[in-house]
């Protein structure tokens, strides 16, 4: 199987970019919304982070179609 390098980075940076973006346009919000999100419990998060996942995949699909 052949890997795409410079693909696979392409896409790691720009999750590095998304990742960083609300870091950095709403720094005084973060600390209030990482608290929210460390009271949640396990299965909300777990729940969350699969909407996310899907919606990627989902919006990869599209892209690449």
């Amino acid at each position: 199987m052949h890997v795409n390098w410079t693909l696979v980075l392409t896409a790691v940076g720009l999750a590095m970019v998304i990742e960083g973006l609300p870091y950095f346009l709403w720094a005084e919000k973060m600390p209030h919304v990482l608290l929210a999100l460390a009271s949640r419990p396990p299965f909300v998060l777990r729940m969350l982070g699969l909407t996310v996942m899907l919606g990627g995949l989902l919006l990869v699909f599209l892209a690449r179609s």
